[in-house]
């Protein structure tokens, strides 16, 4: 292997096709050919010695080698996509990005979105869905709103909301009648929200129905808000965020009402975060600035 870098398409053709592994997703989105990406990969392992793709029939993997690369190449474009709008100035006029899941969308941000664009009309903004926890990170977004322990590198984490976080069970009016003690959940559609750490598994435990869960049916839903969707329409019980879920039935007449009495707590909460090595512009600071005073709102 020589000293010198690969070319500069090369790697970008490899984070392309390494995030999305798909080379086809990655010519899409870099407007060239399948077969142009796929040239450009094997160009790459070529000069470096070293497969970073297992080609399978259908799908593709990275190699142990493609996989301890990929972190390194994703930090340095991002270095030079920040390094470059420093320099220039070419995001100075950029909308504020901030991304979010979109139940706190829709029960906490909302709101406070209205508010703040009335009192700075000025700045731009740009709203971005993230479902899953590879959704997140600070490639694209000035903030974000992530679920979690608020435990990760380089993140200023700010709490949203005061207290401890519990999940509480809610049905529709109809539904939650019939309801009167945890036993009765047996032969019920149980809509589980995936990615949380305090699911329908430990409410049964903590009720003391844990053998429950195999006389119950099961729908899985990505998002928590399609599942409070689900329950609204009577389709089974959704847990859901007491926190939240209260803000939400003053703003919104959602149609929902709590099951039983019993809260669990889960160690996981909602936080605004934003990088630590990246100064904010002017409007994003606005923005987190806002969002920070009226977190407790």
């Amino acid at each position: 292997m020589t000293h010198d870098l690969p070319p500069l398409l090369w790697l970008e053709a490899f984070e392309v096709a390494a995030r999305t592994l798909s080379f086809t997703a990655a010519g899409r989105e870099l407007n060239i050919t399948q077969s142009a990406v796929s040239q450009r990969i094997r160009l790459l392992e070529d000069r470096l010695g070293q497969a970073l793709f297992v080609r399978h029939p259908r799908s593709l993997s990275l190699t142990l080698a493609g996989q301890a690369w990929l972190p390194s190449i994703q930090t340095a474009f991002l270095r030079m996509r920040d390094s470059t709008a420093e320099v220039f100035g070419l995001s100075r006029d950029a909308p504020v990005t901030l991304r979010s899941t979109p139940l706190a969308q829709q029960a906490w941000l909302a709101p406070r979105l209205v508010a703040f664009h009335k009192a700075h009309p000025e700045v731009a903004l740009h709203l971005a869905s993230g479902f899953w926890s590879n959704d997140f990170g600070s490639e694209g977004a000035d903030m974000e709103i992530r679920y979690g322990r608020g435990d990760w590198d380089e993140q200023e984490c700010i709490a949203l909301g005061e207290g401890e976080e519990q999940m509480v069970a809610l049905a529709a009016p109809e539904l939650a009648a019939r309801l009167q003690r945890p036993e009765d959940l047996a032969g019920e559609t149980l809509l589980h929200s995936v990615g949380f750490a305090v699911g329908w598994r430990a409410w049964l435990q903590a009720a003391g129905v844990a053998e429950l869960e195999r006389q119950t049916r099961r729908i899985s839903c990505d998002t928590q808000v399609m599942a409070l969707e689900l329950a609204r329409q009577g389709m089974g019980i959704a847990l859901a965020h007491r926190n939240l879920f209260m803000r939400w039935q003053r703003e919104v007449r959602h149609g929902l009402v709590p099951v039983f009495d019993l809260c669990v707590t889960t160690p996981e909460r909602f936080w605004l975060v934003r990088p630590l090595r990246r100064q904010l512009r002017e409007p994003a600071q606005k923005l987190w600035d806002w969002l920070v005073s009226h977190r407790q709102d």
